[in-house]
């Protein structure tokens, strides 16, 4: 599959995973946390004497699920390991089909809260034998308010068992909820809410109306193969996916209003390049790994200083390189310095074309500035608008 070294990560938990700890990891979103778990799991699996539901997964939503499962049937491709990806948003028939698969044993459960708990009430899975329980993506699930379906789901657990946390930050309710479910667990912590350094960070000061013209001009001046653009509201992204369609570019937005089926169908057309850019919320910054997206935008800032390290995360993944711009409005300056705080550095600011005229002007310290940004060609940065063409 070309892994040729393990990442930080890797090299950090699988050993202590292989001798049965309990494990909390914090790393960075990108950095291969779902091999990390899987692998020494999948070892543990194929020299175990007796097979029988063997691991649970629990994930945030039902596209981090289903890539999971995903790398699972990769990685376990000649070792004859079963998995099923079990989530809600989906017809009888699926549901009829995870119920089955469950009855007749899996090696391998991954999971969303909501339909894993109809699943337990319905007395449908014997988790009698289970031995490993991981949380992924954690701080996303706690986020989402799954906190008290964590604690439910975990009373249908035996108590002996091995419990894996794995989580991009690591906030006090996640040091709650480790501390009710794991035993005496070993901690890794690798570079925590930091983004890659293959990532360029570049940053727009600009009004709301002058969003749309560079969002498209940034869109059509390079040929990246794969861009993801993100918003703070399902509206913004209902309307930004059928602009850009109507201006000739494949585009295509992604949100909850979409059957599971459509949802599906588009991230398998981007991942595919069939679909050159993909519109979405924050559902989209956690999990969904895609290789060679090039570009990230957020056309929005948003709105914790986390989420912007998960959004760019999507580009620059498995040690590649990637640009990420940032649209910030005179209202959202305050959340952009928050940003800068958190990572520990300044964001380069670009001028914008001349033809789109000034910007609001936002200090370091986001009070008054002395100075506005001219509208000058930066001939010393690239990836922006007046730039040069990224190699």
């Amino acid at each position: 599959m070309g892994y040729t070294k393990p990442t930080p990560v890797q090299e950090n938990t699988i050993p202590v995973i292989l001798s049965g700890h309990d494990l909390i990891a914090c790393a960075q979103t990108g950095t291969g946390k779902t091999a990390a778990y899987i692998l020494p799991i999948l070892n543990k699996i194929v020299h175990s004497e007796k097979r029988h539901l063997n691991t649970l997964v629990i994930a945030p939503t039902r596209e981090l699920a289903l890539q999971i499962d995903q790398q699972v049937e990769g990685f376990g491709y000649f070792l004859g390991v079963s998995s099923i990806p079990v989530y809600g948003g989906n017809d009888g028939a699926t549901w009829d089909q995870q119920r089955k698969a469950l009855e007749q044993g899996a090696d391998i459960i991954i999971a969303t809260p909501g339909r894993l708990i109809a699943l337990l009430a319905s007395g449908t899975i014997d988790f009698n034998h289970l031995q490993h329980l991981v949380l992924d993506e954690a701080d996303r699930m706690l986020d989402m308010g799954f906190f008290d379906d964590i604690v439910k789901i975990i009373k249908y657990l035996p108590t002996k068992r091995q419990t894996l946390l794995f989580s991009a930050t690591m906030p006090p309710r996640i040091r709650t909820l480790a501390n009710q479910i794991l035993v005496q667990p070993k901690e890794v912590n690798i570079a925590i809410s930091k983004p890659a350094e293959g990532i360029l960070q570049q940053a727009y000061l600009l009004y709301d109306h002058q969003k749309n013209v560079l969002l498209k001009r940034l869109l059509n001046q390079d040929d990246y193969k794969s861009v993801i653009i993100f918003s703070n509201s399902k509206e913004n992204v209902k309307r930004l996916g059928s602009e850009l369609a109507r201006a000739g570019l494949s585009a295509q937005s992604f949100h909850s209003d979409l059957e599971q089926a459509e949802r599906e169908q588009i991230l398998n057309r981007f991942k595919n390049r069939q679909l050159q850019i993909l519109i979405g919320t924050d559902i989209l910054s956690r999990g969904i790994d895609v290789e060679g997206i090039g570009l990230v935008i957020n056309y929005d800032t948003p709105h914790d200083a986390e989420d912007y390290v998960h959004r760019i995360g999507r580009t620059a993944r498995a040690e590649r390189t990637g640009v990420a711009i940032t649209f910030v409005n005179e209202k959202d300056h305050h959340k952009f310095l928050r940003v800068e705080k958190l990572i520990g550095k300044e964001i380069a600011k670009l001028p914008l074309p001349a033809d789109l005229g000034e910007g609001p002007a936002i200090s370091a310290t986001g009070s008054k500035p002395k100075r506005r940004f001219s509208n000058g060609r930066n001939r010393n940065r690239r990836g922006g608008v007046n730039g040069k063409k990224r190699q």
